[in-house]
């Protein structure tokens, strides 16, 4: 069995602060605040640095100065109508996960982030991944009705894992 969450480092710090742990930990809480079960799913989580995700968002969304977290969904899921949630992705078999994209997270960023809101730096990166993992399975914020259904949803999930609603 796959597992559902592949982990990449590219810098160093992510080590310290256990990424793949917290990545995992984040993913496992958004499945099942969802009521998903996690067998027959992937993601990837990338943590960089500032540099190569301002790169990255330079080439995807041609802004090229550094964010907090990018994130890639493998398919469009998002729900026809504002507000409502997207429809759950079909699970692949757990040998061949369906893949549900790719996550960048960038440390300078997010520890500065975290600095400036006077929260730890663990909860601020849960709190971007549950965000970023909402968005490859169709969430988004584009309007108010999805942002509200959105930010709703990041603070059940983070509540029950302990984390502050970070609203």
């Amino acid at each position: 069995m796959e597992p559902l969450v592949d982990t990449v480092i590219e810098d160093g710090r992510w080590e310290e602060l256990d990424l793949p742990a917290l990545a995992t930990r984040a993913a496992e809480a958004t499945f099942a605040g969802l009521d998903l079960r996690p067998e027959g799913f992937s993601l990837v989580v990338m943590g960089c640095d500032d540099a190569r995700i301002a790169e990255l968002n330079g080439t995807f969304r041609q802004k090229g100065k550094p964010t907090n977290v990018l994130s890639w969904p493998s398919e469009e899921r998002a729900s026809d109508e504002a507000g409502l949630a997207p429809e759950p992705p079909e699970p692949g078999e757990p040998e061949d996960p369906e893949h549900l994209g790719d996550i960048a997270i960038a440390y300078e960023t997010c520890a500065r982030e975290a600095a400036e809101q006077g929260k730890p730096v663990p909860d601020h990166v849960t709190h971007l991944l549950v965000h970023g993992i909402l968005h490859l399975l169709g969430y988004d914020h584009v309007d108010e009705a999805d942002a509200d259904l959105m930010e709703a949803t990041e603070t059940r999930i983070l509540a029950g894992l302990g984390v502050p609603d970070p609203y």
